[in-house]
């Protein structure tokens, strides 16, 4: 079984998207070195939102990396960069990444916000809007 995990964050001004990206790349190829990691992908959205698609060979590989650096103390600042945040885990057989559309949907469905210190509306009422892709993968 394949451990999924698939966030979705929205920066809530311009001027935090310089730090945010200085902190994003070295995740990302973190991230796909870490042990237990079976697939990255990421989507830079619309308005600043950027969604995230992972995949493990376990939950607890999942939890390692996102508590150690540089993922964790990157989580600290998004409390103030985000006006929205959320995140949704499922398992799988496979260990193919889903679509964003699948993402998407089970974040819908399953997902749950996380906590920041200046929620939008949307965050408020945990409605998000579906991420724009050409071919929706």
């Amino acid at each position: 079984m394949a451990f999924v995990s698939v966030t979705r964050l929205r920066l809530r001004k311009l001027r935090f998207v310089p730090a945010f990206f200085l902190s994003a790349i070295p995740i990302n190829v973190t991230a796909q070195k870490w042990p237990g990691n079976l697939g990255v992908r990421v989507l830079n959205d619309r308005k600043f939102t950027f969604w995230t698609c992972t995949c493990w060979d376990s939950e607890q590989s999942m939890r390692a990396f996102m508590l150690a650096k540089p993922h964790g103390p990157a989580m600290r600042k998004l409390l103030e960069w985000c006006d929205e945040a959320s995140t949704v885990h499922w398992t799988q057989d496979s260990t193919e990444l889903p679509s964003w559309s699948e993402a998407y949907t089970r974040m819908q469905a399953e997902g749950r916000p996380s906590k920041v210190n200046h929620p939008s509306a949307d965050q408020l009422a945990y409605r998000i809007a579906a991420p724009k892709t050409s071919a929706n993968r």
